[in-house]
């Protein structure tokens, strides 16, 4: 994999409200950043953005240096995305639901994957219930494996630690940390900053739509005391 993610200048508004003001990241194959900040503060909006879900009203987005619009379709091939929505079809089964995400983007040896999926995510024997009689983290361990199904390599995802147990939240952070070796660029938002600063290499801050560095996590301090100190 060779996945760069870079924005620049990049700024979103809903009528008169300012969710992103200026925003200039850059991730590389192998980091993965963590997003924090308060409810509001503009990550949904930017990973939305970064997912080519919405579009900014101002700025650019570019993955390995190019537009979107110069990739065309084959750049959601690449782009494994987990939002707060878990974005399943309730009326079909886990198996069913994969299937159908994996045929959509073209996986090869889905069938195979898909069974894959199910046994990773401890859902196999639930494999053909309907996904609408599962808990929420259920849901959410099924999701996770709908946007790592393809393979992509560049990973968008939204409180990912949302709804899981704790055996599930050790297994995706040993996914992300095996993605992120393998050269996949990732950007993650989440409250959970025990659980993130596993996971990320490096943290940024949203508040009020801007965005601030707090640096590499290299052992200066714990994400949630660079949290408290960081100026808002």
């Amino acid at each position: 994999m060779n996945s760069r993610l870079e924005t620049r200048g990049l700024s979103r508004r809903y009528g008169r409200q300012r969710a992103l003001i200026d925003v200039s990241l850059t991730c590389n194959a192998g980091e993965a950043i963590a997003l924090v900040g308060p409810n509001g503060a503009g990550k949904s909006t930017l990973l939305s953005l970064l997912s080519t879900l919405a579009r900014p009203t101002a700025g650019e987005i570019l993955y390995d240096g190019r537009s979107a619009s110069a990739w065309g379709p084959s750049l959601r091939g690449r782009i494994g995305s987990l939002g707060h929505e878990v974005s399943l079809y309730p009326e079909l089964s886990a198996r069913e639901n994969l299937m159908f995400f994996g045929q959509l983007f073209g996986t090869p040896d889905v069938t195979d994957r898909v069974a894959r999926a199910l046994r990773l995510s401890g859902l196999e024997s639930r494999a053909d219930s309907p996904t609408g009689t599962f808990s929420r983290g259920m849901r959410q361990r099924l999701a996770i494996e709908r946007a790592l199904l393809h393979a992509p390599d560049i990973l968008l995802f939204d409180e990912p630690f949302t709804g899981l147990d704790e055996p599930a939240a050790e297994a995706l952070i040993a996914r992300l940390a095996a993605a992120r070796i393998e050269g996949a660029a990732i950007v993650f938002s989440s409250h959970d900053f025990e659980h993130a600063e596993r996971v990320a290499t490096r943290v940024a801050m949203l508040s009020a739509g801007r965005l601030t560095s707090l640096g590499g996590l290299d052992g200066a301090g714990s994400l949630r005391e660079r949290y408290r100190a960081a100026p808002r």
